[in-house]
């Protein structure tokens, strides 16, 4: 799996993960931001399909109390094409941000997208926006608004599932649970949240997920304190009955400053089905 982060100066890197052999560092693509400007990163949608071009890279971050979209075409060579590199402000009030994710639904019943946003604030609140990408608009529209408390005791969380009528997330707690938290796509946001482990869970600042088959996901849990990271093979997610077997400590050094999940938008089959 890609456990894919911003590095200290400002670019994307990350290292790839596997279960039997050691890992190796992903390509580094420099200076996309400001050095140590971005403190909170969504996932990156990467789309391969486009036309003169290897692919494209977009997504969303917090730099400072602002949100942004950013974004760069690649060469066929896998190269960062310079003018293209781009980052515009979405808006102000982002700056008590402490977990930050795009969940994207590509299916052919949905085929403009389904994508919503997910922000978790240092107060605890857990708010969604439905995203409105119909080609008749000229830009995106943050629609239906909808917050819900109670998630103070939060550390991080990952995105477990996307599916069409549900998201569900992997949270670990400063107290050391770990616990999935499901937000139907009904209205009002009524999160159905289920306690998976009691303890051991609080040393971790990020998580990074990845599809392990039909059913169960790759994870990689990273402490920054120590720059270290463990993975996990997670069964599909049951509450406490939930597989979780430990893959031992991934030999490497994690020093990044902000890990985040990347999509990839032609391959459906790697849509996260965790729980």
């Amino acid at each position: 799996m890609a456990v894919t982060s911003v590095t200290p100066g400002g670019g994307h890197g990350g290292k790839a993960v596997y279960a039997n052999s050691a890992p190796v560092d992903i390509k580094e693509y420099t200076a996309l931001y400001p050095a140590g400007a971005v403190r909170v990163s969504g996932s990156t949608s990467h789309e391969p399909d486009v036309p003169g071009y290897g692919g494209s890279v977009t997504g969303l971050v917090v730099m400072g109390s602002s949100l942004y979209n950013s974004g760069y075409l690649l060469t066929e060579d896998g190269e960062v094409v310079r003018p293209s590199v781009t980052t515009s402000r979405v808006g102000g009030g982002w700056g008590d941000t402490t977990f930050f994710e795009t969940t994207r639904y590509w299916r052919e019943q949905t085929p403009e997208g389904l994508t919503t946003q997910y922000q978790l604030r240092s107060d605890g609140t857990l708010t969604r926006w439905t995203m409105d990408l119909k080609r008749s608009n000229p830009a995106p529209i943050w629609a239906d608004r909808q917050s819900v408390g109670g998630f103070a005791a939060v550390k991080t969380m990952a995105m477990i599932s996307q599916t069409l009528t549900y998201d569900t997330f992997l949270a670990n707690t400063r107290g050391g649970a770990l616990y999935t938290i499901r937000l139907p796509r009904t209205s009002p946001m009524k999160p159905i949240v289920k306690k998976v482990r009691a303890s051991t869970w609080q040393g971790f600042e990020a998580m990074v997920i990845s599809k392990c088959g039909q059913y169960g996901t790759m994870l990689v849990a990273i402490d920054k304190d120590t720059q270290s990271a463990h993975a996990y093979a997670i069964g599909h997610a049951n509450g406490t009955a939930t597989v979780i077997q430990g893959l031992g400590k991934v030999p490497a050094t994690f020093a990044d400053p902000v890990y985040f999940h990347r999509q990839i938008r032609a391959a459906d089959a790697h849509m996260l089905f965790g729980e």
